[in-house]
Formats: C-alpha cells, structure tokens, sequence
C-alpha cells in the first residue's frame, strides 16, 4: 500500500461546513485506519482546510473515495491536493 498526503482547502462558507462537519467526519471514520490513516484541521493557516494521510493501491483509488466525502460532494472543498507519500521515519515508516 502507498501513503498520500491530501491537503484540502476549503471555502468560506463557516455555516454550509459546520452542517457538513458530522457527515464528513463520519465518512473519514468509517475509512479509518484501512484508508485513512490520520485527519485533522489545519490551525493557523491562511484559508480554513485540512491535512489527510490516506492509504491506498493507487492515486486514483484514493481520489476516487475522497470523490464520495461530503464534503466534497457539497462542494465545500475549493481545493484538493492529493500526493504520493514515502515516510521515512516515524510509526508510519
């Protein structure tokens, strides 16, 4: 399996994320720990978004399931990011 870092930016719509927020948190729960590995907001950045360590066979398998997060379904992602990942040293590695 090959690890992805996923960056999502989202947009500002702090009302239409917080309604979505329980959705998207359990589609990434119910892919967690086979697909998704680690999930969790991005503090202090620019542009609310999140950071997403994923699991899979190949880059488009891994987008294709990010393709059903509501998140993105609702189109409250403006921007996705998704990058093959070797971790070296860690618990990952």
């Amino acid at each position: 399996m090959t690890y992805f870092a996923v960056q999502y930016r989202y947009v500002d719509d702090p009302v239409a994320l917080d309604r979505e927020r329980p959705r998207h948190r359990a589609f990434l729960s119910a892919h967690s720990p086979e697909a998704v590995v680690a999930s969790g907001p991005l503090i202090g950045a620019d542009t609310p978004g999140a950071l997403l360590i994923l699991r899979g066979e190949t880059r488009e398998s891994v987008a294709a399931l990010l393709d059903t997060d509501p998140f993105w379904v609702a189109h409250l992602i403006q921007e996705r990011t998704l990058t093959e990942w070797n971790p070296v040293i860690g618990i990952l590695a």
